[in-house]
């Protein structure tokens, strides 16, 4: 029989208490009255989730476009829940760490995977430096990945490590090698109530993702990638990823469609060329397009810098039509809500 949202599982604790639906809803009126900026939010989902509403709004990140409220149904971040559990072999009774925002869907989802899944999940301040308690030992967390760069020395307390909201770099991924702990990059949006594919990234060479249970892709013909997941949304949700699809539950990204550069009929994918420059650059950068009479369009390194000067073996690993044409340097990047680079609203500073 599946879990409904409107029980919780006999097995949850917050922060090592058992708690009752009535009892936690007294808890949420504690954390928003008396707690902190971040349990303040997490008392404000718990009341929403405990409420009658068969749905919630959740506020998207503003990653790939304007920042938006979109209505969940409750039911459907249950099945999302039992997927990740079932995916990850989750039971009654493992424990879990919640060490992200409660305003946004990831937060949201590790608390909601706790409340169905009988998980005793603990919560700690959600910065990027997340304290960890190293006499305890977590079965799962989640994490974007500068929380994961900057624990990484603490990381062996957790188990199965979730990594999601921005691309993991190859130099992360580097770091994560040797760890005992399962580190998994996630792929996902709001609108699929946060991951619906992932990979390992460490021990392992893959670069292939494979999707949850319940969860079947294809491509449209612009080659981006297509998802069906009745458990999650009656629409098919079609994506601006480019993928290489290799069956109908497991692909490689390959970048977005709307970054895409084509320079003289070739294209080429920001996020790849950005891979290669990972090591070789200190501080945050991306790359972008130029128009070009010659080529159409170029690709443009943009620095978060005092000035655009960079060592001139920076580009050693790129071809030729890969490296960049023109070098700009910006201050400050524009930012999103939730703190991820803002590309569009950068390029329109340096405009100005």
């Amino acid at each position: 029989m599946t879990p409904t949202f409107n029980k919780i599982h006999n097995r949850f604790k917050l922060n090592g208490n058992y708690f009752s639906f009535d009892s936690l809803k007294e808890v949420a009126y504690s954390y928003i009255k008396e707690g902190e900026t971040f349990e303040q939010e997490i008392g404000v989902f718990l009341l929403d989730w405990l409420d009658d509403n068969e749905f919630l709004s959740v506020n998207t990140s503003g990653s790939t476009g304007q920042p938006k409220s979109i209505t969940l149904s409750k039911q459907a971040m249950v099945n999302s829940a039992i997927a990740t559990g079932d995916y990850f072999n989750l039971k009654p009774g493992n424990t879990a760490l919640l060490c992200l925002p409660a305003s946004y869907i990831a937060g949201k989802m590790m608390l909601v995977r706790a409340l169905i899944l009988g998980l005793e999940i603990d919560n700690v301040q959600p910065t990027t430096t997340p304290k960890i308690n190293q006499n305890k030992h977590y079965d799962f967390c989640a994490m974007i990945p500068a929380q994961a760069e900057k624990s990484s020395d603490q990381l062996d307390a957790i188990k199965t490590l979730i990594v999601g909201g921005a691309q993991v770099s190859k130099a992360l991924k580097q770091q994560f090698s040797g760890l005992k702990t399962q580190v998994f990059e996630t792929y996902g949006m709001t609108e699929t109530i946060t991951h619906i594919a992932v990979k390992q990234i460490n021990n392992t060479t893959t670069n292939i993702f494979t999707t949850l249970p319940g969860i079947a892709i294809s491509q449209n013909k612009k080659e981006c990638l297509v998802i069906d997941a009745p458990q999650l949304t009656a629409n098919q949700i079609i994506t601006n990823d480019v993928v290489k699809l290799y069956s109908n539950t497991t692909f490689e990204w390959l970048g977005r469609i709307d970054n895409v550069i084509n320079s003289g009929g070739v294209k080429l994918f920001p996020e790849q060329i950005e891979a290669k420059l990972q090591s070789k650059i200190k501080g945050r950068f991306f790359i972008t397009a130029q128009k070009d009479d010659t080529f159409g369009e170029v690709p443009v390194l943009v620095l978060e810098a005092k000035d655009n000067q960079v060592n001139p073996n920076t580009f050693t690993d790129l071809s030729n039509i890969q490296t960049p044409k023109v070098i700009l340097a910006i201050n400050a990047f524009a930012e999103t809500s939730s703190g991820k680079v803002n590309r569009l609203k950068t390029m329109q500073l340096l405009k100005k």
